[in-house]
């Protein structure tokens, strides 16, 4: 999912920031973009295609054993919101979401799969309990500290660009010389970086002011 969306920023450099959870991530475009003249549907085709393509294009290189069974399709809607606080609180009510479902899950599974519950009688479990209970249930019963599992699965994945060294071999042939020596050349290049991290609070934020610049 998180190759996927890097495509897709590849593709409209206009993107400032990607979040991503589950089986969705969210895409916001710079204030001012111009991309397709602002058309809605332009922008919902090409960034769920472009995904799409992406999802089928690179499956293999992370299920090599795994078939891909049926053709992939995502959804996509637009939304321009009007102030960047109604963009952050938008983006922070998906990360909240992805930590609610995430824990759910977690003990969901570790019922099933540990205490030999089924579906059913795992639901049956957890409904209407807090957060606090579903807590209370991975530590005592599966020695789980819900706080110790990968940010990934809490946090999600937030994709921003970032200016990145890679080192490269190419070939270099000096004026005195015949044949021409392989040198390790790094290069800086500007790629979307993913990152797990809080994006609820104002500490991302005042670290990266140019997402939410007037300019952009």
């Amino acid at each position: 999912m998180t190759k996927c969306a890097q495509t897709v920023m590849k593709e409209l450099e206009d993107i400032v920031i990607a979040y991503g959870q589950s089986d969705e991530y969210s895409f916001v475009f710079k204030r001012k973009s111009n991309w397709f003249k602002r058309r809605a549907s332009k922008f919902m085709t090409h960034v769920a295609s472009q995904f799409a393509s992406s999802y089928v294009f690179y499956w293999r290189d992370y299920f090599e054993d795994q078939p891909l069974l049926y053709p992939p399709g995502f959804d996509g809607r637009v939304v321009v919101y009007p102030t960047n606080q109604t963009l952050k609180d938008y983006l922070s009510w998906r990360q909240a979401d992805c930590h609610i479902n995430n824990l759910y899950n977690t003990v969901f599974w570790a019922l099933i799969q540990q205490s030999g519950l089924t579906p059913v009688q795992a639901q049956g479990r957890l409904q209407g309990t807090l957060a606090a209970d579903k807590n209370e249930i991975l530590f005592s019963e599966f020695n789980i500290n819900y706080n110790n599992e990968p940010l990934m699965y809490r946090k999600g994945t937030v994709l921003i660009w970032q200016k990145v060294n890679e080192v490269m071999t190419k070939e270099v042939k000096l004026p005195a010389e015949s044949k021409g020596q392989k040198m390790a050349v790094t290069r800086t290049r500007t790629k979307p970086v993913p990152f797990h991290c809080d994006i609820i609070g104002d500490a991302f934020w005042k670290e990266h002011p140019e997402i939410l610049d007037e300019d952009s």
